[in-house]
């Protein structure tokens, strides 16, 4: 049974930057999250058509930044170190930050925005432009074999249809090969208060405990996880076929077992949740109108999928954010989702009349701090409400 346990209000595709010409037509949904109480799976209520949120204009560049290029390339090297995968496939290749690593006669990319498509295409990888199905696996299958190594980044989370894509993994995967993914861990989202995780493309937070049990319905196992600081916390999840010879490693258990401590198996846990999100939105909106009456030049600082949750529920617009700062290219001159906040270059609004800026990117906190430094020298300080709401420098 499904029960509900948080509304986050109308929401856009957190990804659909607009022009002006395009705000009267813009789609809006009702973001409301659900837990499962027989698989323990967090998800959204009502799913959003895939096609709305991954196409021809998705605009999220993984290779842009320094902190993700260096996380694929080490963990890259550290498969090939480990496992020496020979066939490799990887769901949601976005801009190829990951597969690169691998040879491209040997290697196959799944990525269903044409753009992205377009650009693993060009560095000679053979790419389908589809949505990951069971379908797209047996053809897959048919033309290069079975896979030693299926990878996915931020991808998993996003498949509505967690069992077709689950049989699409177990139909391709070779006798002893290996499904890793990483994805946000519904844990640390907990821990932390960080409710912006929740947007249209993650239709799923993932616990350890979910997954175990939505594979082992598919004759899936995990055997090893690995807790990550990246999205603002991960898990990177080592699965195989129930009959391959691998071992199970401690990790695995010492992961149900700190959730199960938690209280992520129970519904009451989601209840006190909701309360925190609705306390962190009054005193963020609280500390906004507050700088506003003193005067303050407030802008936000990265456009990311995790600011349009957060200013679209909170009901925060250009009055108490005057613009948000981007360096993404197909962002800049293009107004936020809902809220139509303007997107500007750092180069024409990160200067010094701001005085205060809304750390839409915190899980790049570290490297945005050691990047401005001249900001922070000259007095200017950062918002965020991860873990909860202050203001630093």
């Amino acid at each position: 049974m499904k029960k509900e346990f948080l509304d986050l209000g109308r929401q856009p595709i957190a990804n659909k930057f607009l022009n002006k010409n395009e705000f009267n037509d813009e789609f809006f949904f009702d973001l409301k999250v659900v837990f499962d109480d027989k698989t323990k799976l967090v998800s959204l209520k009502n799913f959003v058509k895939p096609e709305m949120m991954f196409n021809e204009s998705y605009a999220y560049h993984a290779s842009m930044s320094e902190t993700m290029k260096i996380h694929f390339q080490d963990l890259a090297e550290n498969i090939q170190n480990e496992f020496f995968p020979t066939n490799v496939l990887e769901i949601g290749s976005n801009d190829g930050i990951f597969i690169r690593h691998f040879n491209p006669d040997t290697s196959v990319a799944v990525e269903p925005c044409e753009n992205f498509a377009d650009i693993v295409k060009d560095m000679e990888y053979k790419t389908y432009a589809k949505f990951w199905t069971k379908e797209l696996s047996s053809l897959i299958k048919q033309e290069h074999g079975t896979m030693d190594l299926i990878y996915a980044a931020n991808c998993i989370c996003h498949i509505q249809d967690l069992d077709d894509a689950f049989l699409a993994v177990k139909n391709l995967l070779s006798e002893d090969g290996i499904f890793v993914f990483e994805d946000p861990s519904l844990l640390r989202m907990m821990e932390r208060g960080s409710y912006d995780q929740l947007y249209d493309e993650h239709a799923h937070i993932f616990s350890v405990t979910a997954l175990s049990n939505l594979l082992d319905k598919h004759g899936l196992e995990i055997f090893r996880v690995d807790n990550l600081n990246v999205h603002g916390g991960s898990n990177r999840i080592y699965v195989k076929s129930i009959d391959s010879d691998i071992p199970v490693e401690m990790s695995v258990q010492m992961n149900l077992n700190e959730e199960k401590n938690f209280g992520l198996t129970r519904f009451k846990t989601y209840e006190i949740f909701s309360n925190r999100v609705q306390k962190s939105r009054d005193e963020l909106l609280s500390m906004l109108r507050t700088l506003k009456e003193e005067g303050k030049k407030v802008i936000a600082y990265g456009a990311a999928s995790k600011v349009t949750t957060v200013f679209n529920y909170c009901g925060i617009d250009d009055s108490l954010v005057e613009y948000i700062t981007d360096t993404t290219p197909s962002k800049i001159g293009k107004c936020q989702p809902g809220t139509h906040i303007p997107i500007v270059s750092p180069d024409d609004g990160f200067d010094e009349t701001v005085d205060v800026a809304y750390l839409g990117a915190w899980n790049f906190r570290t490297e945005i701090m050691n990047k401005e430094t001249d900001y922070l020298s000259r007095g200017g300080k950062f918002i965020t409400h991860v873990p909860q709401v202050m203001m630093f420098s």
